[in-house]
């Protein structure tokens, strides 16, 4: 039995119908959905990470985790990029360097057309591209958020938040600006997001600044989430900065 095989054994008998059916809508897996294509076979997230638990402490394998990366099945998916980015993560952090975490960031950026979701770039451009370019030339983030592929786009601005903990924000709000006239609603959310994380991790009056410079034009749904941590007063200024535009 090959090492991506013994995975599966584990993972079918936890398979579930109706959990598959729920996450089908809520993943919009419906004609014309952004999930449009997908599988599920119904396991929770929170399955998943007790089924990676064992093979966290295990050096990554290609053998193992990048055929369930390519797999048709969501869940597959998942469960390979739960490995992945805990590995990249663990190898960064102990005694024999990044070695894996070069691996895995160049496998996963060779093979971004099955980080096809959402939950699966949320999950996983953080701690596998973001953890990798920390101390690194951080233009492969820019080819990504000129990609015309949504997904490639959301990795770019999702990585750049593994930044902020380092107190460096700068290619965040950079790519924010790139990224403010995507016409894709996850992006907007994605952009938003990211946006308010910048202002309540590193500097709020950074992120006034960039709302003063950018408010008036940018897609509602990024504003508000962007705002979300201001008081009232100061989210009806920013939220007024918009509506005062469209009135011109």
């Amino acid at each position: 039995m090959n090492p991506a095989d013994e995975v599966l054994v584990r993972l079918d008998p936890l398979a579930d119908a109706q959990t598959a059916e729920v996450l089908s809508r809520f993943f919009q897996v419906r004609p014309g959905g952004y999930g449009e294509g997908d599988t599920f076979i119904g396991i929770k997230l929170s399955v998943l990470r007790g089924v990676a638990k064992p093979y966290l402490r295990e050096p990554y394998e290609s053998a193992r985790w990048l055929p369930l990366l390519q797999s048709p099945v969501h869940e597959h998916r998942q469960l390979a990029l739960v490995v992945m980015s805990e590995r990249a993560t663990r190898s960064r952090r102990g005694a024999g360097g990044d070695r894996e975490s070069a691996q895995i960031y160049q496998e996963y950026l060779d093979r971004t057309e099955f980080v096809n979701n959402w939950d699966l770039v949320d999950l996983s451009a953080g701690p596998i591209v973001g953890g990798h370019l920390l101390d690194r030339d951080r233009a492969p983030l820019y080819r990504l958020a000129a990609s015309t592929v949504l997904w490639e786009r959301r990795i770019a601005i999702i990585a750049s938040q593994q930044f902020l903990k380092a107190k460096d924000s700068a290619d965040l709000y950079r790519l924010a600006e790139l990224l403010l006239d995507d016409r894709h609603d996850l992006m907007h959310k994605a952009v938003g997001w990211s946006l308010r994380e910048a202002g309540k991790r590193v500097d709020r009056d950074e992120l006034r600044g960039f709302l003063d410079r950018h408010a008036a034009t940018m897609p509602r749904t990024t504003l508000r989430y962007a705002i979300e941590h201001f008081d009232a007063d100061e989210r009806q200024h920013y939220l007024g900065l918009r509506k005062s535009r469209r009135a011109v």
